[in-house]
Order: C-alpha cells, then sequence, then structure tokens
C-alpha cells in the first residue's frame, strides 16, 4: 500500500484564495460544485437546472445518455439557452459506466455540437479522446473547456499508475484531467489526495462508494476542480455522490479550506451517525476551522497510519473500533486504560502522536448529574451530587462497564444488576485494570496469601472465576452485585440512582422494561441509555412514579462535550448542542 500521509499536511496553494462571497459566507477554495441532470426530456431537464441553481450549485452536468428519444441539435439548444448556469455535458456509455448504448460515431458528435452551440465543458473518455479531437479539427471553441475522463469500477490503482493516467490525459488534450476510482478501503482515497495536491493542471479526482465520501468533501481541501452534489438522495450520476445540500449546509463546504482540520467519526457502519450534524454546526458557530466527516473504516489501524498527517486531527470512535482504538495510540489516559475502550482520539499537533480518550462515562454521568442538580436545585459549584448515592447498574457490558467506573470515581457506592448473580460480579472485576488490582491486594494485607500467588500467571477473570473471590473483590473495590431479580425487591434505601446499560425497551420490543413500575418508587433518578424510543417505557413509568429522568440521548449530548473540547480546545456551545439535538 502507497503511503500518502506526508502529501495531506498541505494542499494546493491555487485552493489557499477565498474566491467571493455566497449566500453562506466567504468561501475558502475555488472548488466548484457540479449537480447532475438526469431526466427523461430537455424540459425536465430545464426545470431541474433552476432547482439547481436556487439551492447553490455552480455549474451543471447535463447528462444527455438519460434522455429518451435525444433531438441532439432542438435538446442541446434548449438546454444550452435555457440553463441559468454554465454548462458540463456529458453523454456517458454503458462501457463507462453511462446509459448511451449506440455507436460512438453520433454520441462523439453530439458532444461536438454542444461544444458548438456553447457549453461550457465537455466531458470526454480517455478511451475515444483521440477520436473525439480528430472530430474538432482543431476548431476547438476558446471558452469551452474539455475534460478527460477515465473511470475505474474496480479499485484504486497506485500512486504510480495514477500518475501515470494522469500524463496520458494530459496527453489526450484535456484542459481538465478527471479520475474518479473505486474505494475497497478508505486508506485507497489518500492516493487520489496525493494525485491532487501535487497536479500541475486542473484535476477532479474522485473516489466512488461510501468508503470514497471523503474524497467530495475534502477535494476542496486539497485542491480538486469540482465535486458533485446531487438534487435528492440516491438520485446519483456515480456511486457515493452526497447532496448539495449535505456539503453546503452539513460539511460546511464553502469554509473548507487547505489550512481546514479534519475530524471525523470511525465506525462500520457509520453513515447513521448523527455526529457530524452536531460537531459541523458547533464548528461554524463558534469560528473554528474543521470540519467533521463519516469515516467507513474496515481496518483502523490502517486508517491512523495513513492518514498520519496533523491535518487529520481528531476522530470519534464507535462500534467496532472501540477497544482496538486502545491498541492504536501512543498514550491512553487511565480512565480509557482501565475500561479498555477508547471513543475520542486525538492527534497532537506538535508531534502526530495520538491519545485515547474514553468520553462515554463522562456523558452518562455528566447527564445524570445534572438531572440530579436540576431535581435537587443545587449549584454546579457543589461536588458530585453521586457522592455517597447508591447507583444501580442494569447490565454488565461495556456501557454498564464505563457508568460503574465513572459513578464510583464520583463517590458513589455502585451495585451491577444482571441477568445472573455471578456474571455480574465477573463482569465487574474486568472493569478494572491489573495495575488497579495490584494496588488492591497491596493495600488490603489478608488478601495477599489468598490472590497473590496466582497473580501474575493468570488472567483477571480466570483469576476470580468463583462466585466467592469475586464477590471478595467486588466488595473491597466497592462494588456489590445482584442478580435482575433480585432487583425487584432491592430497596435498602430511598433516593437511589438508577441506570440501564441493556438494550432492553428497544425498538422494536418497546413494551419491555427491565424493572417494574412498582420497583420504581425507590429512585430518585431513572437514567436509559437506550435513545430509540427517546422515551423508554422505564422512563415512561420512572416518571410516573415521581422519579428524575435522563435520556440516552443526553448521553449522546455529553459524551460529546468533552470531546469537542479536546477538538477546539474552546468551552463546548452546550446550549446549542441541545438545540442541535431537539431535532431527532
Amino acid at each position: 500500500m502507497d503511503s500518502a500521509s506526508d502529501v495531506l499536511l498541505a494542499s494546493s496553494p491555487s485552493a489557499a484564495a477565498v474566491v467571493g462571497m455566497g449566500s453562506r459566507g466567504a468561501r475558502r477554495n475555488p472548488t466548484l460544485i457540479c449537480t447532475p441532470i438526469m431526466a427523461d426530456s430537455a424540459d425536465k431537464m430545464v426545470v431541474l437546472m433552476a432547482e439547481a441553481k436556487s439551492v447553490g450549485a455552480d455549474l451543471v452536468e447535463i447528462r444527455l445518455d438519460s434522455l429518451k428519444d435525444f433531438n441532439p441539435n432542438s435538446d442541446i439548444k434548449t438546454l444550452i439557452l435555457h440553463s441559468p448556469l454554465p454548462t458540463l455535458f456529458t453523454y456517458r456509455p454503458m462501457w463507462e459506466g453511462g446509459q448511451y448504448n449506440g455507436d460512438e460515431e453520433p454520441r462523439l458528435d453530439a458532444l461536438r455540437l454542444a461544444m458548438e452551440l456553447g457549453a461550457d465543458y465537455i466531458d470526454v473518455e480517455l478511451k475515444v479522446a483521440h477520436e473525439f479531437n480528430e472530430l474538432l479539427r482543431g476548431n476547438k471553441p476558446g471558452k469551452c473547456k474539455l475534460i478527460v475522463s477515465s473511470h475505474n469500477y474496480e479499485n484504486t490503482p497506485s500512486v504510480e499508475e495514477l500518475g501515470n493516467l494522469v500524463a496520458r490525459i494530459q496527453a489526450a488534450g484535456a484542459d481538465i484531467v478527471k479520475i474518479a476510482t473505486t474505494a475497497l478501503d478508505i486508506s485507497d482515497v489518500a492516493r487520489i489526495f496525493q494525485i491532487t495536491v501535487h497536479s500541475q493542471v486542473p484535476i477532479i479526482g474522485l473516489v466512488m462508494g461510501e468508503r470514497g465520501l471523503i474524497s467530495r468533501i475534502l477535494c476542496a481541501k486539497f485542491g480538486g476542480y469540482l465535486t458533485f452534489g446531487t438534487l435528492e438522495s440516491g438520485v446519483v450520476s456515480a456511486p457515493g455522490q452526497p447532496t448539495i445540500k449535505d456539503l453546503l449546509d452539513l460539511y460546511n463546504f464553502r469554509q473548507i479550506g487547505p489550512d481546514t482540520k479534519v475530524f471525523g467519526i470511525i465506525g462500520k457502519p457509520v453513515g447513521h451517525s448523527k455526529s457530524p450534524v452536531l460537531y459541523n454546526e458547533a464548528f461554524k458557530s463558534v469560528g473554528f476551522n474543521g470540519v467533521y466527516v463519516h469515516l467507513l473504516v474496515d481496518d483502523i489501524a490502517r486508517f491512523l497510519q495513513t492518514y498520519s498527517s496533523t491535518d487529520f486531527a481528531g476522530f470519534s470512535c464507535t462500534i467496532p473500533h472501540k477497544e482496538d482504538a486502545v491498541k492504536c495510540c501512543d498514550e491512553v489516559h487511565p480512565v480509557a486504560k482501565s475500561i479498555g475502550a477508547a471513543n475520542c482520539i486525538i492527534r497532537r499537533q506538535s508531534d502526530g502522536k495520538l491519545f485515547g480518550y474514553n468520553t462515554d462515562y463522562v456523558g452518562a454521568i455528566s447527564a445524570i448529574e445534572d438531572g440530579l442538580r436540576a431535581s435537587q436545585n443545587v449549584s454546579n459549584t457543589v461536588g458530585s451530587p453521586l457522592a455517597g448515592k447508591l447507583f444501580i447498574v442494569i447490565g454488565a457490558g461495556g456501557a454498564g462497564k464505563a457508568l460503574a467506573y465513572g459513578a464510583k470515581e464520583k463517590g458513589a457506592r455502585v451495585v451491577i444488576a444482571n441477568r445472573t448473580y455471578g456474571e455480574a460480579i465477573l463482569q465487574w472485576g474486568n472493569c478494572f485494570s491489573f495495575t488497579s488490582f495490584f494496588q488492591l491486594i497491596f493495600t488490603v494485607p489478608f488478601l495477599q496469601p489468598k490472590l497473590f500467588t496466582g497473580f501474575f500467571q493468570t488472567p483477571l477473570l480466570k483469576f476470580v472465576k468463583t462466585q466467592e473471590r469475586a464477590k471478595v473483590l467486588a466488595d473491597i473495590i466497592g462494588g456489590d452485585a445482584l442478580s435482575l431479580a433480585d432487583l425487584e425487591n432491592f430497596h435498602p434505601e430511598d433516593g437511589m440512582i438508577l441506570a440501564n446499560t441493556t438494550s432492553i425497551g428497544m425498538q422494536p420490543k418497546v413494551d419491555e422494561t427491565p424493572v417494574s413500575k412498582n420497583a420504581l418508587r425507590s429512585y430518585s433518578l431513572v437514567f436509559d441509555a437506550v435513545y430509540t424510543p427517546k422515551i423508554t417505557r422505564l422512563l415512561r413509568e420512572a416518571e410516573e412514579s415521581g422519579a428524575k429522568i435522563v435520556t440516552g440521548l443526553e448521553m449522546f449530548i455529553g459524551q460529546a462535550y468533552e470531546q469537542f473540547e479536546r477538538f477546539t480546545e474552546l468551552p463546548a456551545p452546550k446550549e446549542l448542542f441541545q438545540k442541535i439535538m431537539s431535532r431527532y
């Protein structure tokens, strides 16, 4: 695999200029947004061209191969005459991914005619560029720019092969080079960035498919001539094209410049994530020069190695990469190390080293603390309202571990309720690192003869196989354990906190709940990590029982506060975060 990390430090100097004003503010790049126009008649295309102008396109690509009963002379005249934007004419054959399945002579002649009638750009495939130039006989209008294109629907070649391809396209008489490849892995896109940033001629370099999405957004940073933005989601002329609305309003495309820092959500799947909505709007509100993108990543280690420039400044991590993220970082925060997962990675600007953090537990605990303070009318300046509280965590998985860790750190007395008593204790024991366990042994003398002998020979979970040993450990570290069935009758005191970290009550099983309504009367606050639906049966019944409720959506917002501040070194705009996520 080619390494492109060193070329991702800066983009083409031509992209550095501010190129005028638009309805969304000053532009930091000259990269154009082209909207593909596909319809079965010229009249329908005229309507779509007007719509493209109204939503902010710079030019339109007229896909002649989508027309039915195409009359070249009259239809091309109509389209040029009525277009409110500069026109790019494409007549793509099936052998290059288009819809035209006829002879080459009439196809090329239609493109020649479009050039003569006043088209601003013509796209011709590299394979037939020589024939097209012969057809022109040297009579190419000065106004019209010739785009010579190559589409690879199988993969993305090496940097050396791409460089040779650019040379061939230039030799074919191109005013603008266009290369479109296919991403088998998101690291493939780095090779297109490398070619783009070093190109001495105008170039369109795009990578098709979901893994190639960043090529269509970050081309503005690395000096691409244009990108494509569709009018409707899913109505595309090539795989992976975003909508023009997303380019302009979600990714703030006009404000992306050569010095813009890149952030993103690493996951698989990842397209559903609302993180880009949250962070990009927040970046814009505080004037931070950054863009946050979806990153469909198969191998996080390869991704981080490929995009090792400090331009790629920070990442959020979601399923299934949180555990592997810890292994990829140069340094890991003790909390993330103890939990065994990192959901936030920061690249230090001075030396490019990666630092891993876990903000999941902070998000949930902060949301719960805020809920308690609001219900008790307590100032934020007072210590944690969780201190001394009995904090019951339902579930012993990753989220359960994170909440148990966070609650304990705040001074709460933690109880874990799980399907089985033994499983809860074993999972609780796994929440702590070897270092923590080692410290416990030396601070509790009576444990030493029981545990020390086998400590260096066996993993912690093997070491606490039995319920009895697990309970000793749980007691020492401040935790206790119950079965989920026992929780029904567990009410040693009033004012307890309940946190559900399981999927019980999630759509479509919205009628399920981990705890009966009758058992909720002893709780002052109930939190549910499930946020589909936002108000679960557990939360609804808890509120009816008089408890303060905190939703999973508030956890999502809460964990984002710390990430935003680590990304930007600025205070998180908390009210804005709440406003943005209130739409969902």
